[in-house]
């Protein structure tokens, strides 16, 4: 069933990431764009959680929620391409003791002892926007993957995203490899060449198991794409699988427990596809998944300055029962209620 435009890849343990040899060879990269703060590590003492945010504009609250779990430490912005402002205006939010922005855009430098000792010593960590195919390339099955997952799982600090970097969040992830596909394309062709999809082998989030999140979602009418997206998963490998999509200006924040609130100003989308299988799926044919027009029940959260609405990503339930609806897809078109 053309399984080679979906590109699966399982998680290897004991790669090249854990060769010393080759890490310790390599000569320290200039990586950082800028600190405002005091150089001096500290520690402190923080709470895990993980940021989905939308896009365009930052959520003021979703980065003061990661500020307060860090307890005050050191932020760490990594990106592929871009600058330093993110380092004022974090600084300008909270009681940080630094923030340092690193442009890593080579698997040498995700690979540098001296980089993947500055990641370890955070306690916040965030990636920018940009290309999310940039950072697979780049930071996939490298050290810097490494020290992504030893923050969130074992230092048990907070790790964000928006954009790109929200894209790479969860269990599964459309990975850009071959450019951007939309919504009526993928539900045209649900095995257009476009849809690159990779899972279980980049950043660990134990909430967000069979999850595949999407960004600046209904601004950019990203609805049918992620369908799509979650009907291939359930296609190919049978996995029940589920999404988060978020709008921009908003963002999904998880904390240890499996809470999901939702700070700024437009919707989060959550989006179960472990229900039904899609009736529908098959190449240059456009997707059909309605059962009954109830193929996927969606529960809508509307963000707020203080984060006043939720959602429990461990029984996949809203406090708010009544805000629960249905999306489906009939030959090809979107339709939700």
């Amino acid at each position: 069933m053309m399984y080679s435009k979906l590109i699966f890849l399982l998680l290897i343990f004991g790669t090249s990431c854990s060769e010393n040899d080759f890490t310790n060879s390599l000569p320290t990269p200039n990586v950082s764009l800028g600190l405002v703060g005091d150089s001096t590590d500290v520690i402190t003492s923080s709470s895990a959680g993980t940021v989905i945010m939308g896009g365009s504009r930052d959520v003021d609250e979703a980065i003061l929620w990661m500020i307060n779990r860090s307890g005050g430490g050191d932020f760490i912005v990594i990106r592929a391409k871009g600058t330093n402002a993110y380092n004022d205006y974090i600084f300008g939010l909270g009681d940080v003791n630094s923030v340092e922005t690193l442009l890593i855009d080579s698997r040498e430098d995700a690979s540098a002892p001296d980089v993947i000792q500055k990641i370890q010593n955070a306690e916040a960590l965030f990636i920018a926007g940009g290309n999310q195919f940039d950072y697979v390339s780049f930071w996939k099955d490298t050290p810097l993957e490494d020290a992504i997952n030893y923050l969130k799982n074992d230092k048990k600090v907070p790790v964000g995203g928006t954009s790109a970097g929200a894209a790479i969040m969860g269990d599964f992830y459309f990975d850009a490899a071959n450019g951007t596909i939309y919504s009526e394309e993928a539900l045209q062709n649900p095995f257009d060449s476009l849809i690159s999809i990779q899972g279980g082998n980049f950043i660990e989030n134990k909430y967000l198991i069979n999850t595949i999140t999407d960004t600046h979602y209904s601004q950019r009418d990203r609805q049918g794409r992620h369908i799509t997206f979650i009907a291939r998963i359930i296609h190919d490998l049978g996995r029940p699988a589920k999404g988060i999509g978020v709008d921009e200006r908003t963002a999904v924040c998880i904390d240890e427990n499996g809470i999901a609130t939702v700070f700024g100003t437009n919707m989060a989308y959550f989006i179960d596809g472990s229900t039904s299988n899609p009736e529908i799926i098959i190449e240059d044919q456009p997707l059909h998944w309605y059962n009954q027009m109830k193929a996927l029940k969606v529960f809508e959260i509307q963000g707020s300055e203080n984060g006043q609405e939720s959602f429990d990503l461990k029984s996949w339930e809203s406090e708010n029962s009544n805000i629960t609806g249905y999306w489906y897809v009939e030959n090809g078109d979107f339709k939700g209620f």
